[in-house]
């Protein structure tokens, strides 16, 4: 059985959900999440709403790319 495609990213989005960063970064929820419990990945809240800057994973992987490089 088929699974279906993710819908593209919306290049508009300021704000992503804890799901839509996990799906960008290829990862599960729960990893996700303690990726911003470390401060790994940004995050914030709004309201009781936890949302993580649409910039915020491209910038995780650039710097776990740069310790990578480092290392």
């Amino acid at each position: 059985m088929a699974t279906a495609a993710a819908p593209p990213a919306d290049p508009t989005l300021v704000l992503l959900t804890v799901e839509e960063a996990a799906r960008r970064l290829r990862i599960g929820r729960t990893t996700c999440f303690a990726l911003i419990r470390t401060g790994e990945l940004e995050s914030l809240m709004v309201g009781g709403l936890r949302r993580v800057p649409a910039d915020a994973p491209a910038a995780y992987l650039a710097r776990r790319r740069a310790e990578r490089r480092a290392a």
